[in-house]
């Protein structure tokens, strides 16, 4: 890892408009789903806003492991996060995440029952481009 993989992994990130994120069901199988990328923390924690009653949901308070994906398809680019998922019901959280509008998709405001914030904590990375991938963890990123 050098300054200029860090680069081109922070700016994939910050010019992502969708993430892929997957869970683990209760079979044991990944599932994944593509989500509006909502928050980013650095390279480590990241937010997305759901409704609770959903089976992502559902899935992360049964198994909080989970896998992130940004991607740029016209590069060839790409970033896996590994690490776990915890779902918030907190003020503190869901103010993080609200927006005028939002009303469209939990029509009782921001304390809605069927509004939650899931937060990602990475604990390693894989970045694939120009035919190379790179793994690493989050402290060694962190380094650079």
């Amino acid at each position: 890892m050098n300054e200029e993989l860090k680069s081109e992994i922070k700016s994939l990130i910050e010019e992502s408009k969708i993430t892929y994120v997957s869970s683990v069901d209760a079979n044991g199988f990944p599932n994944t789903k593509a989500m509006l990328t909502v928050l980013h923390d650095g390279i480590q924690t990241h937010y997305f806003s759901t409704n609770t009653s959903s089976k992502r949901v559902k899935q992360f308070h049964d198994n909080p492991k989970a896998c992130i994906y940004f991607s740029d398809n016209e590069k060839f680019m790409g970033l896996m996060l590994i690490g776990t998922m915890e779902v918030c019901r907190d003020r503190k959280h869901r103010e993080m995440l609200w927006f005028d509008g939002a009303e469209m998709y939990y029509p009782k405001g921001i304390d809605d029952e069927d509004y939650c914030v899931l937060k990602f904590q990475a604990e390693t990375g894989n970045y694939y481009h120009g035919l190379k991938n790179h793994t690493f963890t989050i402290d060694e990123y962190n380094r650079i």
